[in-house]
């Protein structure tokens, strides 16, 4: 089973991204033969800043280093530092349909974010179908939004192989759907573009801040209280143990146990939690050079492979 998965580097990760992509991601790699990428490319359509774009993708390899991926075990690397894959984009997108790119919900999503319409944005599922299929990926891990463009790599795949012959294996996408949706402080599902997000590795203070910040409902103080329904227990339960959970549980439907205390009770648990992986963050990041022999390492193994790929390709197609 070889598995892949990618992430933009488009600002400082929250917990969102840690519960919602990273800690399935590390947790793979013990289950196959993983690949995972920084998306820079990806990343263009929003990011116009070139400094930012480098801090962010540095960033973003040490949090996943930090946080327990092994570059031994995953092949981790930068998604430009393997060119193969942009013109592995243009052979695939002589055999794609407009109508199917036309009927993508994340063009039009994004365009109601604010993003400016562009040929990368519109054509981003071709470039998400190279990413996938260069590397021969049979299984893609992805939340429930990101299925459809799973769905436009099948189909891009299977027109390829039924017009040239068999180059490319047809994945499979693997629906996180044990993964709650993470709320932000305003209950919304946490994203930067709504700042309602918590770094995960953000200035203790700022953090802090954030924490109480968390929208609750106006239930008195005398009065037991729903988990269930609470922001501040939807996060909460995330970083605990069955046994915390349930105490906190317990402690939320006892008169006189108040919104302050729980937002109390959640800096604690997450700062308990995420301080061994802050403290190998500092020890990576003292170590300037460690992020890219790694990328570069990854990169390396990656091009191999899919160098591989896009000479079958352009093999089949007469290129060659």
């Amino acid at each position: 089973m070889r598995i892949l998965s990618g992430i933009q580097p488009s600002g400082k990760l929250h917990i969102g991204n840690y519960f919602g992509m990273m800690k399935p991601a590390i947790e793979l790699q013990s289950q196959g033969d993983a690949y995972l990428f920084i998306a820079n490319y990806h990343a263009l359509t929003s990011v116009k800043d070139a400094d930012r774009l480098r801090a962010d993708t540095v960033d973003v390899a040490l949090d996943f280093l930090a946080c327990g991926l092994d570059p031994t075990r995953t092949v981790f690397f930068r998604q430009s530092d393997v060119p193969e894959v942009t013109e592995l984009m243009w052979l695939l997108s002589t055999v794609t349909p407009m109508g199917l790119l036309e009927r993508c919900h994340s063009y039009k999503d994004k365009l109601a974010k604010g993003i400016a319409s562009s040929h990368a944005l519109f054509s981003y599922p071709v470039l998400m179908a190279a990413d996938i299929l260069a590397v021969q990926s049979t299984l893609v891990p992805v939340g429930r939004d990101q299925k459809q463009h799973v769905e436009v790599t099948r189909d891009i795949a299977i027109k390829f192989n039924q017009q040239y012959g068999e180059v490319f294996t047809i994945p499979e996408p693997s629906i996180r759907e044990e993964v709650a949706v993470v709320p932000g402080i305003d209950g919304q599902k946490m994203s930067k573009s709504y700042d309602n997000h918590i770094e995960l590795f953000g200035d203790p203070k700022a953090v802090k801040k954030r924490i109480m910040r968390i929208v609750t409902d106006c239930t008195p103080l005398e009065e037991p209280k729903d988990p269930e329904t609470c922001n501040v227990f939807k996060l909460y339960r995330l970083f605990a143990t069955p046994d915390q959970r349930e105490a906190m549980e317990t402690r939320y439907r006892t008169p006189g146990f108040g919104y302050g205390e729980a937002k109390k009770a959640l800096l604690d648990i997450m700062t308990e939690a995420l301080a061994p992986f802050r403290a190998k963050r500092e020890t990576l990041a003292a170590d300037p050079g460690y992020v890219e022999r790694v990328l570069q390492a990854g990169a390396t193994r990656a091009r191999a492979e899919a160098g591989r790929t896009l000479a079958a390709a352009r093999r089949a197609m007469g290129l060659t």
